[in-house]
């Protein structure tokens, strides 16, 4: 019995009007020929970054629409930059694919995620990513440390719930029967911040 042919989507993207993401179709249509895959939806974005969002990027968005719905089993694109300038973008966007149990095909890496050595290289990205998200977090670590030497005071700021005295001195108001409105003008404090103290 012959196997379904795999229904295959293809992405293009070029960051300037004055490029057609023509020459990237016709490269992929190419391929799925050549794996005997079945298009069913091609998907472009001309004249936007790759550093832009889902949100601003329609052609993604429709595609990654197409994925949660089941309607693909691979995603085509000319190169990895095509989806994103970001590591942590793009293994997002694996992410979501992976979830759906589609696979990626990226013609200039040579990557295909349906084979052994593309999954191997999907976990080695995703291993770089775990990497930059540590180095960030050292990176942020180091800088708390250094501000809190130079005597930054790091946290939230100071709420008038901090300062004891002025709470007594709040109520001590309240209690004398002094107005909500006019402890909380006579005091440089909210409202609701006397409402609460006092309540």
């Amino acid at each position: 019995m012959k196997s379904k042919a795999r229904r295959a989507a293809l992405y293009a993207r070029v960051s300037t009007g004055g490029q057609t993401v023509e020459n990237q179709l016709r490269e992929l249509r190419a391929v799925a020929e050549r794996h005997g895959w079945q298009i069913v939806a091609e998907f472009s974005d001309k004249g936007i970054s790759g550093a832009k969002d889902r949100e601003q990027r329609p052609g993604l968005d429709k595609l990654l629409q197409a994925v949660a719905r089941r309607e693909v089993d691979i995603v085509l694109s000319w190169s990895v930059d095509r989806l994103g300038r970001s590591l942590q973008g793009l293994l997002s966007f694996l992410a979501e694919l992976h979830a759906k149990g589609v696979d990626l095909y990226l013609h200039q890496q040579g990557l295909d995620t349906s084979t052994p050595s593309g999954r191997a290289m999907f976990q080695m990205l995703g291993v770089f990513a775990e990497f930059e998200r540590s180095m960030i977090r050292e990176r942020v670590m180091a800088g708390l440390a250094r501000a809190k030497a130079e005597g930054t005071r790091l946290g939230r700021p100071a709420t008038v719930a901090d300062d004891a005295a002025k709470v007594r001195t709040i109520r001590a108001a309240r209690a004398a029967g002094k107005s909500v409105r006019t402890i909380a003008r006579e005091y440089g404090v909210g409202i609701g911040t006397v409402a609460r103290l006092t309540s």
